[in-house]
C-alpha cells in the first residue's frame, strides 16, 4: 500500500524550489509544478544534443517529477 503524502499542498507551494538536473553533464532546471491531474511536483522541457558513434544527435527533453500520492491531497485546504 502507498504511503500518504507527507506534505500538504500549502507547504509544497510556500517551500517547493526548482531543482538542478543534470542530463549528459548539461546542466537543466526543473520548475515547481502543480499539474493538470493535482498533482505536485516539477517539470522539465528543453532540448540538448546526444552524440552517437561520434555524431551529435538533437534530442528533446520532456522530463515529470511527481511526488508520490500528491494527486490524493485535498484541492483546496481550509484555513485552521
Amino acid at each position: 500500500m502507498a504511503k500518504p503524502c507527507p506534505i500538504s499542498r500549502a507547504q509544497f507551494r510556500q517551500h517547493a524550489k526548482p531543482l538542478p538536473v543534470s542530463i549528459n553533464n548539461v546542466a537543466f532546471q526543473a520548475d515547481v509544478k502543480e499539474f493538470s491531474t493535482g498533482s505536485l511536483g516539477w517539470y522539465l522541457n528543453g532540448k540538448t544534443t546526444v552524440e552517437i558513434d561520434g555524431q551529435l544527435v538533437n534530442v528533446q527533453i520532456g522530463l515529470n517529477l511527481t511526488i508520490v500520492g500528491s494527486k490524493e491531497l485535498p484541492k483546496e485546504e481550509s484555513a485552521a
